[in-house]
């Protein structure tokens, strides 16, 4: 089995999830969205056929990261072959994040995405929205993307967001002076 990638394995990421990672940047997305910070990505006939068992191989010899990250592109079109991946991934003990401009839920209703996400902790959903556009957010672009804690989102059959990634915009601040703490 291969994968198409658009580059090798970055290591060291700090921007594309939670502590230090590996980031699989895969190739082709049917997105297009305006403003997107990877437009090289998009073209599904681009990038590298790369072995799957190469891929592990390398995950095999990453030293010092917390994680692997599929971004791309959108990992969500080689759904098949990133679930290959991540679970391998797991099973060395990497947690895994994934950006796409699918939604979850739509994710639920396909058999291959849907064993994707078995083994992904974080999805960051949804697709970049120019006029959304943000830097003060947590591991994403714009306000619609949604950071789900997907193990989560499965046992109870919905949404749940990473609490601690929640917008900072839409933070509801204590309502008395009392309730703060000084020091």
């Amino acid at each position: 089995m291969q994968i198409r990638l658009a580059a090798d394995i970055q290591r060291d990421s700090i921007v594309d999830g939670e502590g230090i990672r590996s980031v699989l940047w895969t190739q082709g997305c049917g997105h297009h969205c305006p403003g997107c910070q990877n437009p090289s990505t998009w073209d599904f006939n681009k990038g590298m056929l790369v072995d799957i068992e190469d891929v592990l191989l390398a995950l095999d010899e990453l030293e010092g990261q917390d994680g692997i990250t599929f971004s791309g592109g959108d990992p969500v079109y080689q759904s098949k072959e990133c679930a290959v991946i991540a679970k391998y991934a797991k099973s060395i003990g990497l947690n895994v994040w994934c950006y796409t401009g699918f939604l979850y839920e739509d994710m639920l209703e396909d058999k291959d995405r849907r064993e994707f996400l078995n083994y992904i902790d974080v999805l960051v959903d949804g697709k970049f929205i120019l006029k959304e556009k943000s830097l003060s957010l947590y591991f994403k672009g714009s306000r619609n993307q949604r950071v789900i804690d997907v193990p989560k989102s499965l046992a109870e059959n919905k949404v749940c967001l990473v609490e601690k990634y929640k917008d900072p915009i839409n933070y509801e601040a204590p309502k008395r002076r009392e309730e703060h703490i000084y020091i």
